[in-house]
């Protein structure tokens, strides 16, 4: 009598490439238009949770493991709250929706479409060609001066997202080199590990010239945690390439030159001589404080900071940001969010939300950070995948510092939720088969063929 045991890895389709679709889509030049509402990646997005919840119910297992149920459950609690506070039921279901889009529900689907490491590392490499192929555009956008604009000259370089959407392009470019980072510091075979190693190094001119201050500290705060997880002796050689890389491009090629050295000398200067863009942060950020010590434990509710940003902030604050260039007209954005996610959630849903939701990103880094440290002292498989995932959850939630969700690149950010939680809460084995009791591992499954 033969037991049920997973497909042999040559079986069909895997079901993580509607993950990786949702990465692929972004590639679409359709931001520049501007458009605010739901993009293409969003709708496929929405895919990935029904082809999940649709597999749940064919195979008729647990859908996850208890430490997955509390920390993407509990977030729904503080959000609950919060779209009940919210100024209006519209304002408050909108937000909630979007909320469990890129916190709870996405992330959960993605946990539960990977298999094992092989599918792990498909979205992880759809995202360094994704990065790869904005760099491309940027970078043309930056020789050929059809970039948005930047100090009047229209050099900055922003991919297809376009200038309303300025982050884009940094967002993914810092992603992709993240996983390009932890693949080529993995134990893969020799000639995949140099490849991503090139990629690393295609991909900081793109990042160089998107002049984003907030895309560079979060990709080196990202970097440098992989390379010191990854050993003294890779960190150290994988440093001294970056530096050389670094210098070749800046001094040999002068990669961005006075404007790049100018972006790089105001990361110092954010205090003592400020620009507009700083000043603007600055006084959000002490607006959205003043709106949590009004509603501490709940918050404005979800979408509340808008309306109470004016009767909180100074007159420091500016009326908007100006954009244009790369196939947009000049359009002046308001400023309706104080760009820190995690005083965005402190505004709007207190202590309550920002305790479920900065707790689960907490938990998740800390049980990442814990295997990747037993795979390395026993020698074992998936090392690369630990670096990743350590890497994307250290860049996010670094970016959340200066940065929240928006744009068409969040949905990103919800896929890299859903790996780093796979690594973190479900093993390098990923979730079970059905079945009415533990299936043991059988040699030649689709895991076993996938691992190294």
């Amino acid at each position: 009598m033969t037991h049920p045991v997973p497909a042999p890895s040559g079986r069909g389709v895997t079901p993580v490439l509607p993950v990786v679709a949702v990465v692929v889509v972004l590639a679409l030049p359709f931001g520049a238009g501007g458009g605010d509402g739901p993009g293409p990646a969003d709708a496929v997005s929405a895919l990935v949770v029904l082809v999940c919840a649709v597999r749940l119910l064919r195979e008729r297992r647990r859908p996850l493991p208890r430490t997955a149920a509390v920390v993407f459950g509990l977030p729904v609690l503080g959000l609950a709250v919060a779209a009940v506070t919210a100024v209006s039921p519209t304002a408050g279901l909108s937000g909630m929706g979007r909320y469990l889009q890129v916190f709870v529900l996405v992330p959960t689907a993605v946990l539960l479409l990977i298999r094992d490491r092989r599918d792990f590392r498909l979205p992880a490499w759809a995202m360094v060609g994704l990065a790869v192929w904005q760099g491309a555009v940027g970078v043309h956008q930056y020789v050929t001066r059809t970039g948005a604009s930047y100090q009047g000259q229209p050099v900055r370089a922003v991919g297809t997202f376009g200038a309303q959407d300025v982050m884009g392009m940094a967002t993914v470019v810092s992603l992709g080199l993240v996983c390009a980072l932890g693949l080529a510091l993995g134990r893969s075979p020799l000639r995949e590990r140099l490849v991503a190693a090139g990629f690393v190094l295609v991909l900081l001119p793109p990042l160089a010239l998107s002049f984003s201050r907030g895309a560079w500290i979060a990709t080196a705060v990202a970097c440098t945690a992989q390379l010191a997880l990854a050993g003294l002796r890779r960190a150290v050689t994988a440093g001294a390439v970056a530096v050389a890389a670094a210098v070749v491009l800046v001094g040999g090629f002068g990669v961005g030159s006075s404007m790049l050295q100018e972006r790089v000398g105001s990361i110092t200067r954010v205090t003592d001589a400020p620009d507009q863009s700083v000043t603007d942060r600055y006084t959000m950020w002490a607006a959205a404080t003043a709106m949590w010590r009004e509603q501490p434990l709940t918050g404005v509710g979800l979408k509340g900071f808008p309306e109470h940003r004016d009767t909180h902030a100074s007159l420091a604050l500016s009326s908007g940001s100006d954009t244009e260039g790369a196939g947009a007209a000049f359009r002046r954005q308001p400023l309706l969010s104080p760009h820190n996610m995690y005083l965005l959630v402190l505004a709007e849903q207190g202590l309550l939300g920002l305790l479920a939701l900065a707790g689960g990103w907490l938990a998740l880094l800390g049980c990442a950070v814990r295997r990747v440290w037993r795979v390395r002292r026993s020698g074992g498989p998936g090392l690369d995948c630990g670096l990743i995932a350590c890497g994307l959850l250290v860049r996010l939630l670094t970016d959340f510092s200066y940065a929240d969700i928006g744009g068409p690149s969040t949905v990103l950010t919800a896929v890299c939720l859903g790996l780093a939680a796979w690594w973190a809460l479900t093993g390098s084995t990923g979730p079970r088969p059905a079945g009415p009791g533990p299936v043991p591992a059988a040699r030649g499954t689709a895991e076993g063929a996938g691992a190294r």
